[in-house]
C-alpha cells in the first residue's frame, strides 16, 4: 500500500484510439469511464461486487471531480491509482489519479452513499468492507 493511501489499489491503464479527440489527446470523458474502471478494480480487490449484491447494499456515486494536469496521449503509458480517503455510515471518498512518466497527468475523486437494494434506502457500509477499512487505517 503506498503511504498515506488508505486500501490503495494500482492499475494500468491501455489508452485506445477510442479514447482520444481530434487532437490525438485523451478525451475527458475517457478519465470518467477510467474512474469507474478503478472503482470496480477496487471492488474486486477489496470487497466484490457480488458480496455487496449479497449484502443487498450497493455503493451509489453522487460526486465527481477532476484536474486534469498534463495531456495524456495515445501511446503512453498510464497507471491508475484508487485509494479510500473517507469510508463511513455519511458515505464514502475515494481518491484517484492517473500517472505518465512517474508524474500525475490526472487526479480526482468520486464520493456517494450506501443504498440498501430492497429499501432504496440510504444504508450503513457493509460490515466486512467497513472493518478492513478501520483496520487498514491502523496500520
Amino acid at each position: 500500500m503506498s503511504q498515506g493511501r488508505t486500501l490503495n489499489v494500482d492499475m494500468p491503464i491501455t489508452v485506445k484510439t477510442y479514447d482520444i479527440d481530434f487532437m490525438g489527446i485523451v478525451s475527458n470523458i475517457s478519465y470518467i469511464r477510467w474512474m469507474e474502471d478503478l472503482r470496480l478494480k477496487f471492488l474486486e480487490v477489496h470487497y466484490s461486487l457480488q458480496k455487496l449484491m449479497a449484502d443487498m447494499i450497493v455503493p451509489i456515486l453522487n460526486h465527481t471531480q477532476i484536474d486534469y494536469k498534463k495531456p495524456i496521449r495515445i501511446h503512453d503509458e498510464v497507471i491508475g491509482s484508487i485509494w479510500m480517503e473517507k469510508y463511513d455510515s455519511s458515505g464514502w471518498v475515494a481518491n484517484m489519479e492517473f500517472i505518465v512518466n512517474g508524474k500525475t497527468a490526472a487526479a480526482g475523486a468520486q464520493g456517494g452513499v450506501f443504498i440498501n437494494i430492497a429499501t432504496m434506502k440510504r444504508s450503513d457500509p457493509p460490515e466486512g468492507i467497513k472493518k478492513k477499512y478501520e483496520d487498514a487505517l491502523q496500520c
